[in-house]
């Protein structure tokens, strides 16, 4: 992607099926001929002198004018989706133009906060910058399905009506190949919903990178203590929520020696090898080595609200002695109280 004005439409998390390949011409338009255009016009029924004529409205052709393309023009490339990828959040498409409706007002200073992020990791320049109103100065679409170099300048405007707020994305103004031109409706509606979409995966992973950054602090420091399961067996208990330790477990198992050959979230599994650390590293974390032989070993992980078990068996499927587990709990904390 080049950042500098340009968007390339295929890098923006939008799936675009695509039913025939060629050229940019032969995707947007129709495979078949367009003999339908020289169709002869209708004449008006005439009716014999003297014969009466019966006439049924069954499939009498609605009379008006009908704004749309015909042959060539006529644009057969799927319609483009807004990506759902804020919570809660309900989009609206008129006249081209899409609005996205949020519950809440502080939810679309996140939004808004987003919009601003994408335009500046993508060095958009600005004609307008007030703290409801951005008016963008020319950016260029790369796209395979355009034979021309497309040009856009979009309005970009916090809204609120009836107790609701949100946030519309306009295109303004339209070029191909440097030429400004009346943009039709099919494609206004088209790179309006890819700048929309540009929008909401910021912010979608703006969401991801936060939930990443509490979870890791999450997890920093997380109790290990020796406890019980529901069948009041032995185990590891880690004082966390199963999808955050199973993280934290994924990166403190190989500083412990363990190599991980198997993992399976769903089922809360990991299959790791181990191979005793050299006696610098015991004394680093301050713990004796562990009451294990160099195999392999199976880690069972248990969901238990906010904290996680772990039980642990051999290759033989048995499990290890409470011994063993003691032995493993104090160089569980340290390794993750010393942040490896």
């Amino acid at each position: 992607m080049k950042f500098s004005h340009q968007l390339v439409i295929s890098s923006l998390a939008v799936l675009v099926l695509s039913a025939c390949s060629g050229s940019p011409e032969q995707r947007r338009q129709a495979k078949d001929d367009f003999e339908y255009l020289e169709t002869v016009p209708f004449e008006s029924w005439t009716v014999q002198e003297g014969a009466k004529g019966e006439f049924y409205p069954n499939y009498d052709i609605p009379v008006g004018d009908y704004d749309g393309n015909i042959g060539p023009d006529v644009d057969i490339r799927p319609p483009q989706q807004i990506l759902e990828l804020i919570p809660g959040a309900r989009s609206e498409v008129k006249d081209g133009v899409v609005s996205i409706w949020l519950l809440r007002e502080d939810e679309v200073d996140n939004v808004w906060e987003s919009v601003n992020d994408m335009i500046v990791e993508r060095n958009i320049k600005l004609r307008v910058d007030s703290e409801t109103r951005l008016e963008s100065d020319w950016i260029s679409w790369e796209s395979e399905d355009e034979e021309n170099l497309i040009e856009a300048r979009y309005l970009f405007e916090r809204i609120e009506a009836n107790n609701r707020y949100g946030f519309q994305v306009s295109l303004i103004d339209w070029k191909e190949n440097g030429i400004a031109k009346v943009v039709s409706r099919t494609n206004k509606e088209r790179y309006n919903t890819f700048m929309t979409n540009v929008i909401t995966s910021t912010y979608d992973q703006r969401l991801r990178a936060e939930a990443d950054r509490k979870a890791l602090q999450l997890v920093k420091q997380i109790p290990i203590s020796m406890g019980k399961d529901r069948s009041g067996l032995p185990v590891i208990i880690a004082r966390a929520p199963y999808n955050a330790f199973w993280q934290r477990l994924t990166t403190v198992l190989p500083k412990l020696g363990f190599q991980l050959e198997e993992r399976n979230q769903s089922q809360g599994l990991l299959k790791a090898k181990y191979s005793e650390p050299d006696d610098e590293f015991w004394t680093s974390i301050g713990t004796k080595p562990l009451s294990l032989e160099s195999k392999t070993y199976t880690f069972l992980l248990g969901d238990m609200g906010n904290r996680t078990s772990i039980n642990i068996t051999d290759s033989t499927g048995k499990p290890v002695t409470a011994e063993v587990l003691e032995s493993i709990v104090p160089a569980f904390a340290a390794v993750i109280a010393k942040e490896y």
